[in-house]
Order: C-alpha cells, then structure tokens, then sequence
C-alpha cells in the first residue's frame, strides 16, 4: 500500500493566538463567549482562567497577597503570577478592568 506524504505545518503561535482572539471577537455577547469557553477549555483550564480574572479587582485594590487567598481561595503563588502580569504583562488585565469599571488605587498600573 502506497503511503502518503504527511505534510505538517510549523506550528505558528502568533497567527494560533490571533485565530483565537478573532473567535472571541466573533461571538456577540458574554453567554457566546461562556459557552464558546466551556467547549475550548477543559473543567481545570476554565478553574485557571477564572482564578486569575478573580483576584485581579483585589490585586488592582492593593490587597496583600495573603488576603487575596483568604478571599479567593486561589494560591499565592496564582496571584503572584497575576501581580507579575499587571505589572509587566500586555496590559490585557488593564484594559478589560478598566472597561468593566473595576475599581483600583491611585498608584495601581492601568
């Protein structure tokens, strides 16, 4: 039996990333995008995206650490990673708490 040649594209993380992105834009309204998310994401992933986007209000407030896990239940070292992406990250988190009016300090990065 003839076997074919499998072709395999490199894998291209930036155009990955914009396809997403673009699906997101697709949908028309928070429930798409829930539901469009419970069909992408396995039961954890959706757990670590939502636990990130949770502390986020208390880390842009200036909460310590500890209390934002007393609060959220999510671990410290979560919210260090998220602390670290509000300050240094794409401004992602910034843009979508400033468009959803989250409330944050005078010194908080936006």
């Amino acid at each position: 039996m003839k076997q074919r040649e499998i072709t395999v594209l490199p894998y291209d993380a930036e155009t990955a990333i914009s396809a997403l992105a673009e699906a997101l834009n697709a949908c028309k309204s928070a429930q798409e995008i829930r539901t469009f998310l419970v069909d992408l994401c396995t039961p954890a992933e959706l757990e670590a995206l939502s636990d990130r986007w949770k502390v986020v209000p208390h880390l842009l407030l200036g909460e310590p650490y500890r209390e934002v896990h007393e609060r959220t239940a999510v671990s410290v070292t979560t919210i260090g990673r998220v602390a670290r992406t509000l300050e240094h990250g794409a401004g992602g988190y910034a843009t979508a708490a400033r468009r959803l009016r989250l409330p944050e300090t005078p010194g908080a990065r936006s």
